[in-house]
């Protein structure tokens, strides 16, 4: 059909581009996806880890790319950037169900290729959720699993009408209970996109909208209850304050703990999205696309606090009849409202043996945070939803890039990529702890890279290249610091050198990295009050590693298939020098104790990540007609379907340190988890419909494992090292159900 030769959003990179990249197609993605969030759909990916709050991958989940953190990997979908300008993290959350309108997913490790939004430190994901189903189809998909978890979502395409015309929509509803006690979750997603073809022009809308409703795990599970006697459990509860309630939980719970017991302590937040996309073709080598978005965000999340004083409220103590209160049990909502809005574009020009693009982006993010107090046990003369803190921020972001592939001869095609970023960020207000804070800085970022691949022939290739990238720090890593003054932004080099081989069933590709740092931002091990990781720069680090990666199929007849899948990424993560710092109040004064360190690794970043798939089809050919009948063209030139399928899924991740110490007390212990899925898919000859049942489970061999924590350090009387982990689930299983018309 002409609209799919037209149409093209997302700029993904050259099959030649010298970096190390990974792509994810719907068909990948399809046996993944039983609800669980995006970073869940990709966890075999090279070099990635991932991790749940809520401990079964719905909800609050995050991924790690070569051991950086979630804020240091830029997310797109269609171009258009999805990290929050603040916090640079993207909340999984607010797009539920998002895998089931991908279509490819590119995931390139590194500094990669310059794209729109936050700098990409540890690497980047550029989602396409375009559909190039040219008949008209609808799909229901129903699943229930462990710990009540369900997914609906039905969808349902046009297909190409008037030669013209084609629109696609989504509805989907998430729900569960969590693996850790109370950690349930609501979700509800939409989607709907639009295209217009104009002969060599084209027009697309893109909206889709988030809302959700999560009860808060983040806290952790301290290390008493998972490892401690009751007497240590004991101990934490007096140190650390808990009342007789909030002792009886800890010491009654098990590895599903969960600090919180107010029923209302919820995030609620909604998010919505609108792309407006434009293409035009000029002959055959020259194209233009410029897309639009907006996005509004709006939401709070609800906290009961006990025995607060009114004066940390910056209200005065309340008088009831003749007695002075002093403090009282309130509820409060803490808010953040703010918009997105900006635009992406780019030209591409084709030569005999050079293809160039030229483009960028500008972007403006306004942000407001304030917190209401909605109940007091003694309100006095305060009113309902007063605000005790209110504060704003300003976010511009603008950038351009210049890339070039240019072939020189039969066997050398040589990149080249030079971007330049502007930032301007301003923020002041009230924060929580009633501290006035002001930030107004600006950063001017140059950001080249240049690469050669060089093809040895049909089956072998190899390829070098060096990229510089730089990042501004985010809003916590000022608000949060000691001294906002000294925080800097990181810089990073990125050397990257590898190869593939391919043979008949047999793919193998080696890359080698070496990722020089200056100031990079690390996590320190510690949670602000919100539950986000905090990070400090240290002057000189590094990353260097080997990521291998190998695939094999294999098929019999026209009715049997067996393809593997498996990578191993080794690395060395260290910190030159950290200086590690600790406050003691024992005495009435408090004291800073600083801990000078040299050559320490450092934290969250595994020196091993290894994944492996091996998947078995028995097919059945469909009849000549039944062929032409399928929605897409790799269905149709296949003319098989795969009526019985086996998965088996293999993840290693190695030790983790929770802080940049180097001690093993802070470690997270090595893990190796295995998942299964057997499908069975019914199809009906005469009418084309199908359905298919699936059962997956995921940790097979039942192990108890936690893929994150934090940690902190504090002196009374005797040092006292507090640690938290986030459990994750045992043995779970997910039966599901697909149809098709």
């Amino acid at each position: 059909m002409l609209l799919q030769q037209v149409v093209i959003t997302v700029t993904m990179p050259h099959s030649n581009t010298p970096m190390a990249m990974a792509n994810v197609g719907a068909a990948q993605i399809a046996p993944l996806n039983n609800g669980q969030d995006l970073p869940y759909l990709l966890r075999f990916t090279p070099s990635l880890v991932v991790t749940s709050d809520a401990g079964n991958g719905v909800g609050y989940t995050g991924m790690w790319i070569r051991g950086s953190d979630p804020s240091r990997v830029n997310i797109s979908i269609n171009d258009i950037p999805l990290n929050d300008p603040e916090s640079q993290q993207v909340f999984w959350v607010n797009t539920p169900d998002l895998g089931s309108s991908a279509t490819n997913i590119n995931i390139q490790r590194g500094v990669g290729t310059s794209s729109s939004g936050v700098g990409a430190f540890g690497g980047s994901v550029r989602i396409d959720t375009r559909d190039y189903s040219p008949l008209p189809y609808t799909r229901f998909s129903s699943s229930y699993g462990s710990f009540a978890t369900m997914r609906n979502t039905l969808a349902f395409g046009t297909g190409v009408f008037k030669e013209r015309f084609k629109i696609n929509a989504r509805l989907s509803q998430i729900s569960s209970d969590g693996y850790l006690d109370r950690a349930s979750t609501d979700l509800y997603s939409a989607y709907v996109d639009g295209e217009m073809n104009l002969h060599n022009s084209s027009w697309r809308i893109v909206a889709f909208s988030g809302r959700e409703r999560t009860y808060q795990s983040w806290y952790g599970t301290p290390w008493e209850v998972l490892y401690g006697t009751a007497e240590q459990r004991q101990a934490f509860a007096e140190r650390n304050g808990f009342d007789q309630d909030q002792t009886n939980n800890l010491l009654q719970s098990g590895r599903t703990y969960n600090f919180y017991q107010y029923p209302d302590q919820v995030d609620a937040y909604g998010q919505d999205h609108a792309q407006l996309s434009y293409r035009k073709s000029f002959r055959e080598r020259l194209s233009f696309n410029a897309t639009l978005n907006y996005t509004r965000g709006a939401g709070y999340f609800e906290e009961q606090r006990r025995g607060e004083s009114y004066e940390r409220y910056g209200f005065a103590p309340q008088v009831l009849e003749n007695d002075t209160i002093t403090s009282t049990d309130v509820v409060r909502r803490r808010w953040l409202r703010n918009h997105f809005f900006g635009g992406v574009f780019s030209v591409m020009k084709r030569l005999h043996k050079t293809d160039i693009t030229w483009g960028g982006n500008a972007h403006h993010y306004r942000g407001e945070h304030f917190g209401e107090l909605i109940w007091l046990q003694y309100a006095g003369n305060i009113e309902k939803n007063a605000r005790y803190y209110q504060g704003w921020s300003d976010k511009f972001d603008a950038g351009s890039y210049l890339k070039m592939n240019r072939q020189i001869g039969r066997k050398l095609d040589v990149y080249m990529d030079a971007q330049i970023r502007y930032v301007d960020y301003v923020t002041n207000g009230v924060d929580n702890d009633l501290m006035n804070y002001s930030i107004d800085t600006d950063f001017l970022f140059f950001n080249p890279k240049a690469g050669l691949t060089y093809i040895h022939n049909e089956r072998l290739k190899y390829y070098a290249s060096v990229a510089r990238g730089n990042k501004e720090p985010n809003r916590n890593d000022f608000i949060d610091a000691i001294d906002p003054t000294q925080v800097r932004h990181e810089s990073m080099i990125d050397y990257e050198l590898g190869g593939q081989w391919k043979k008949k069933s047999w793919e193998v590709s080696a890359n080698a990295y070496y990722m020089d740092y200056t100031n990079q931002l690390v996590l320190n091990g510690t949670l602000n009050d919100v539950g986000a990781p905090l990070r400090t720069n240290v002057k000189d680090s590094y990353r260097a590693g080997l990521e291998l990666v190998s695939s094999y199929t294999k098929e019999w007849g026209r009715k049997h298939a067996f393809s593997a899948m498996a990578n191993l990424a080794v690395s060395r993560n260290r910190i030159s020098q950290f200086e590690n710092v600790i406050y003691d109040y024992s005495g009435s004064d408090v004291l800073v104790v600083s801990e000078k360190m040299k050559d320490v690794p450092i934290s969250f970043s595994p020196s091993v990540i290894s994944g492996v798939q091996v998947r078995y089809d028995r097919f059945t050919l469909w009849p000549e007609w039944m062929a032409m009948r399928t929605t897409t063209e790799e269905e149709r030139k296949e003319r098989t379907r795969a009526p019985f399928s086996v998965m088996l899924m293999w993840k290693l991740v190695g030790r983790q340190y929770m802080d940049n110490t180097g001690n093993d007390a802070v470690a997270l212990d090595a893990y190796n988890v295995l998942d299964g899925r057997i499908s069975y898919e019914y199809v009906s000859i005469h009418k084309g419909h199908s359905i298919e049942f699936s059962v997956g489970v995921n940790n097979l061999l039942n192990t108890a494992f936690v893929s994150n924590g934090y940690t902190y350090s504090y002196i009374w009387g005797d040092r006292v090292t507090e640690r938290f982990y986030y459990p994750q689930a045992l043995r779970q299983w997910t039966f599901g159900v697909n149809f098709k018309i």
